[in-house]
């Protein structure tokens, strides 16, 4: 965290509401972009923004500096807000990869091609993990579940599972990059 957002955190949490606005204007375009990307949805984006910094104005998320960086912090609360929205609609993260497809009545061939093609090299990459990454993987993002209810499930520990993700999305980044340049072919 700079010294300036801790300050100004500091700040927030002693009910300064310039330092929420300071916030706000800093961060307000980073966590729209990232849950735009989670729930392609503008308006709905928009609100999620507002929830995330209502939330952390009333101090019901505190910061702490020994776990990790501010940013980070607020895309977790974030993310957990898109999640906790969706379940509310009873809207599962699968579901979101086939929604574009049925937003539009009539999609062209070449983006259902296009999304055919995604979906496929998702599935492919998603097959080449070790099947203990995957299951996180699934869980997490398909199934929105916490990084703490995976490992209560899986009974193993929390690092375990933080550090199954951050192996398996390091994993799928280069299966997939490998995917598409080889026209679907991979390399072992």
């Amino acid at each position: 965290m700079s010294e300036r957002d801790a300050k100004t955190y500091v700040r927030l949490k002693l009910g300064d509401k310039e330092a929420l606005a300071q916030l706000y204007d800093q961060y307000s375009k980073l966590l729209y972009s990232f849950s735009f990307k989670m729930i392609n949805d503008q308006q709905v984006a928009e609100e999620i923004v507002q929830e995330v910094f209502i939330k952390i104005w009333t101090q019901k998320s505190s910061y702490d500096e020994t776990k990790g960086k501010f940013s980070s912090w607020l895309l977790t609360i974030t993310r957990n807000t898109v999640i906790d929205h969706l379940r509310k609609r009873k809207e599962t993260t699968s579901e979101l990869f086939t929604k574009e497809m049925t937003e539009d009545p009539d999609p062209s061939i070449e983006d259902q091609i296009e999304w055919k093609e995604k979906r496929t090299t998702i599935n492919q990459a998603l097959k080449r993990l070790k099947p203990e990454q995957e299951k996180v993987i699934v869980l997490f993002y398909y199934q929105g579940l916490s990084q703490q209810k995976i490992a209560d499930a899986c009974e193993i520990p929390l690092g375990t599972v933080k550090g199954r993700i951050r192996l398996a999305l390091r994993h799928l980044k280069d299966t997939i990059e490998d995917i598409e340049q080889n026209g679907g072919i991979i390399h072992e």
